[in-house]
């Protein structure tokens, strides 16, 4: 037992340390990085098709998607955005730290404003792993229930913003909204709740979030470079 602890531990440095070389590349060619997690079915990937189409005239984007395999999401992604990288992970839920630095070099950082990280569809694993990215966003939708939050307190912890998806089905499942937003704050007081429709095309609450996030990062970069 001691022995599988210690390999784990080992593990996680190493992908820490990669981590480390991963943010200080994104932030020395200024682009925010954003991670995002969420259940399979949650509305990840047409969460960003959405985004895509509402900022890439104004925003230089680069996507990473993750998934066990196909090329889909990323075809699906392609379509609004020009530098989009799928990582296939075969076997593994999660996307580590290397996988990104490989794929980082296949995207003009130069270039780019604003990169993308997809995860594997699942709430457990990617939290424990550091992709070097400058912040992450869960997405959870109505369908797979209130308890979420309760049921995975380190998910939420991981996240600034939550996204809640598919509130267009509130209607006709059972949601409980009070308790799901107050078990989120029995873990995390100060994360974003962003209530949206994705299919609806509601999604003010999470474009005014990431609206603030770039102008953050942009008063940021401008402070260091004068």
């Amino acid at each position: 037992m001691v022995s599988q602890i210690q390999i784990v531990e080992n593990v996680l440095k190493l992908n820490d340390e990669v981590a480390a070389f991963n943010r200080a590349q994104l932030r020395e060619a200024g682009v925010l990085a954003i991670g995002v997690l969420g259940a399979p079915g949650c509305g990840k990937t047409a969460l960003l098709e959405a985004t895509l189409a509402r900022f890439g005239g104004r925003e230089r984007i680069g996507v990473l998607v993750g998934d066990l395999a196909t090329t889909r999401d990323a075809e699906r992604l392609a379509r609004h955005a020009e530098h989009v990288v799928q990582i296939n992970t075969g076997n593994g839920c999660h996307l580590d730290a290397n996988q990104v630095r490989q794929s980082l070099g296949r995207l003009p950082l130069d270039a780019l404003d604003v990169v993308f990280i997809e995860n594997v569809g699942n709430l457990i694993c990617p939290v424990n792993f550091d992709l070097g990215e400058d912040v992450k966003v869960g997405v959870l939708s109505v369908a797979e229930g209130d308890d979420k939050p309760a049921k995975h307190p380190q998910f939420v912890r991981a996240v600034e913003a939550l996204v809640l998806n598919k509130i267009d089905l509130l209607p006709v499942v059972e949601f409980d909204r009070a308790a799901f937003e107050r078990d989120i704050r029995r873990v995390h007081e100060d994360v974003t709740i962003c209530p949206v429709s994705v299919t609806q095309g509601h999604l003010d609450a999470w474009f005014e979030w990431l609206e603030q996030r770039l102008s953050a990062h942009r008063t940021a970069e401008f402070a260091t470079h004068t």
